[in-house]
């Protein structure tokens, strides 16, 4: 039998510490993921179920949007894959029941990981205006109520409709569809938050927003440069991976300011070298570099590669390039000692990268949100295409882009037209399938919206799946922005913080996971997913709903969109609800790379869809050929007595999903409220391993943000910086600090101050 939900709320800032790690997985990790299972599950239910995870038969992890091998082994998920699935699969049940015993207030109260903990949504509830309490509500009724405080805005722009990452393909295209045949654009999503950044750059500079490697080119490189990013925790997956490259003569250059135990050895649970041996050392070179210096780091790179002769990879420049000859006058004048200053790093570990880098002849490089999150992000991403085009390193086998997707279905739902600024081809290609006018005017973003809100021109707030006030930034701001809205609506399969930070009137629609079976009038039916590499594959659960009073996402929006748009819609909604077949032959007629979607779906793992930098070295910009871009090289400051601090995951955690209370890797346990220091650093602040203090974030308005109570930890990060947890943290970054161009917040270059607590906690 799996256990209980907790019934007290741990404490989560006293945690206990010993030294970090320097490997990943192993036993370990087999064993807390199987006791973590059996806790949510069950034995004979944890058994049924991982053993389906990302299998061609099963379903796609609701984790990360790591890729699958063609040859699958049969436990081909990670520890915190399993967290996910248990946690979606778990016997736990959040009933009306539950609700009548717990006001709003008293939720409000809990932690996140002890919402998260009581388990599945079993029936609609309604919070009433002026209610302090959730009550059951039928579908019917809350359909009606949507389309009541829909129908009374004065505009569709006073909607908003956010989306989370893990939407499949068919409820993205058909969500998309319901806004825009309502009328707006406002389609933020959680790519806003994260990868906003690569696509903004990636687009600019080889004429598509997606990474342009797929899996098995990561066995054929010479280098692989893994940057701003920490597998280990955040897509355990790859490690598989990049030990298979390692073993077949790739090399790896680590580049962050956190040593990470994943890069450095990795003990691969799936093969007894793993569980019982040493595994294997991954990374050749670390360069432990200061928070934000990845772009000097990358433009010293390109002015070195430029000075050394028969580097440069002349022949593709001129054939598939523009911008070269400003891009180098800029480059060469790339100085030693800022490049110092920003990086943190010394002269020769720069030379030593440039010399793996020089000896690769197919070099790709990986990043996540290390890169993305900064003021600067979409210059420093650039940056590293410029490293790339310059060795005519896209487009050849074994050596591109590879930016590393979070949510399992997170790119797919951008293919599918979740963004607030589509193209005008795909809504010509929307009008001509489905016979209306869509929006032409951009819609608002993730940080827009929240603005919106809280300047009371955004009225109604709809969010497909997603924790919103948790995982966006400004927390206080944001908190206080949703609750001035009519309407607060979530699409969900658990309890989080947004389902208690409401609007005047709120509604919880609980919704089928993954894991379980989509029986519909057609008969039982198949989502599909896009990984972070382009691969479309179905994706089937196989377990018995949590409750017979969940509806599927394509059912909610189905229904919702029949009820607020009427007889007069154009678009057979119901047809599309009974067979998701019905949906995927619109995809296939609107969206490049879809035709006759549904055919090779059917094949076992998919298939790939195109991208031309990748398959032709045809590259769709304004100039139609790749762009090398020259920026000034920008990395955040610190006075004196200030840190640079950044957000992170701990790893009993996936975005806003607190699995657990430890973070083993790095030595952390029973707590969260934790801030990782250097000891030279902590030494010159005065701030003893142990003590407890407030991180204050500075900003050149003069005002300040302040979270209160976190345990000082010494830790080997890089001289000048902090790390701390998120979302704990998000009440530092300013609603408007955000990347330039993306906007996306920029949660990793914070100027703090550390302001010691006169009384240790307890």
């Amino acid at each position: 039998m799996a256990g209980k939900p907790p019934t007290g709320d741990p404490v989560q800032d006293a945690p206990d510490v010993t030294a970090p790690q320097h490997a990943a997985a192993g036993l370990p990790a087999v064993a807390h993921s199987l006791r973590m299972a059996h806790q949510q599950m069950g034995a004979r239910r944890t058994a049924l179920t991982l053993l389906k995870v990302n299998q061609k038969d099963g379903f796609d992890c609701p984790g990360c949007a790591w890729p699958e091998p063609d040859k699958r082994h049969a436990a081909e998920f990670c520890e915190n894959g399993a967290k996910a699935v248990a946690e979606e699969a778990t016997l736990r049940r959040v009933t009306p029941d539950f609700f009548a015993r717990h006001t709003v207030t008293d939720l409000a109260g809990r932690s996140g990981y002890w919402l998260g903990q009581q388990g599945r949504l079993t029936e609609p509830m309604y919070l009433a205006e002026g209610s302090d309490t959730y009550e059951p509500v039928t579908w019917e009724r809350a359909f009606g109520i949507i389309a009541e405080d829909l129908a009374a805005l004065d505009s569709p722009d006073e909607a908003v409709f956010y989306t989370s990452g893990r939407t499949s393909n068919e409820a993205a295209f058909l969500y998309q569809l319901f806004a825009r045949e309502f009328g707006t654009n406002n389609l933020p999503d959680c790519s806003n938050m994260c990868h906003e950044s690569s696509g903004s750059a990636l687009s600019e500079t080889i004429g598509i927003g997606k990474g342009s490697v797929l899996l098995e080119d990561l066995y054929k490189a010479d280098l692989i440069i893994v940057a701003g990013q920490n597998p280990g925790t955040n897509h355990p997956r790859m490690l598989s991976a990049l030990e298979k490259a390692k073993r077949g003569g790739t090399k790896i250059i680590t580049v962050n300011p956190l040593p990470e135990a994943g890069l450095e050895r990795f003990k691969n649970p799936q093969n007894a070298r793993g569980l019982a041996g040493n595994g294997t050392a991954l990374t050749d070179l670390f360069l432990q570099i200061r928070l934000g210096g990845d772009q000097a780091l990358f433009r010293i790179l390109n002015r070195l590669v430029l000075e050394t002769e028969g580097a440069v990879d002349t022949e593709f420049i001129d054939e598939h390039t523009h911008g070269f000859e400003d891009f180098r006058r800029t480059a060469l004048t790339a100085d030693w000692d800022e490049t110092l200053r920003a990086t943190g790093l010394n002269r020769a570990e720069i030379e030593q990268a440039l010399t793996m880098v020089l000896a690769s002849k197919r070099t790709i490089v990986c990043w996540a949100m290390g890169l993305t999150q900064h003021k600067h992000a979409v210059p420093t991403i650039k940056e590293v295409v410029n490293l790339l085009l310059l060795r005519g390193d896209i487009g050849r086998p074994g050596a591109g882009v590879c930016p590393v997707r979070g949510h399992s279905n997170v790119q797919g739902d951008r293919t599918m037209g979740i963004f607030e600024r589509p193209a005008p081809a795909f809504l010509d290609a929307l009008e001509k399938e489905f016979g209306f006018t869509p929006p032409r005017e951009h819609g608002l973003d993730v940080v827009r919206a929240i603005r919106a809100l809280r300047d009371g021109q955004a009225k109604v707030f709809f969010a497909m799946g997603g924790n919103f006030v948790s995982a966006t930034p400004d927390t206080d701001v944001t908190e206080a922005a949703v609750r001035r809205a009519r309407l607060t609506v979530h699409v969900s399969t658990k309890l989080n913080r947004s389902h208690v930070v409401t609007g005047a009137r709120a509604l919880i629609l609980p919704t089928l996971g993954r894991t379980e079976r989509d029986r519909q009038a057609g008969g039982e039916q198949f989502v599909t997913v896009e990984d972070s590499m382009g691969m479309v594959h179905a994706s089937r659960g196989g377990l018995k709903p949590a409750s017979p009073h969940l509806l599927s996402e394509p059912a909610i929006v189905c229904r919702m969109a029949r009820r607020v748009l009427g007889d007069t819609s154009p678009t057979p909604w119901e047809d599309f609800e009974q067979d998701y077949g019905t949906i995927r032959d619109r995809i296939a007629r609107v969206i490049p790379g879809f035709e006759d979607f549904n055919t090779r779906v059917a094949h076992p793992g998919g298939f790939t869809l195109p991208h031309a930098p990748r398959d032709e070295r045809r590259f769709p910009t304004a100039t139609g050929k790749a762009n090398f871009t020259a920026a000034p090289v920008e990395y955040p400051r610190a006075p004196e007595g200030r840190l640079l601090l950044q957000t992170l995951r701990s790893h009993d955690q996936y975005n806003t999903t607190i699995y657990g209370l430890d973070d083993r890797y790095r030595g952390i346990k029973n707590g969260r409220r934790v801030v990782l220091i250097h000891p030279d650093d902590a030494a010159a602040l005065g701030l003893a391993d142990g003590s407890y203090a407030d991180l204050v974030s500075e900003w050149t308005d003069g005002s300040e943000r302040r979270a209160p109570g976190f345990r000082v930890v010494h830790y080997p990060t890089a001289r000048g910086c902090a790390a701390a947890y998120y979302p704990e943290t998000n009440v530092l970054v300013p609603l408007d600090h955000t990347a330039d161009t993306s906007n996306t917040p920029a949660s990793k270059s914070l100027v703090i101050r550390i302001e010691r607590k006169s009384e240790q906690a307890g």
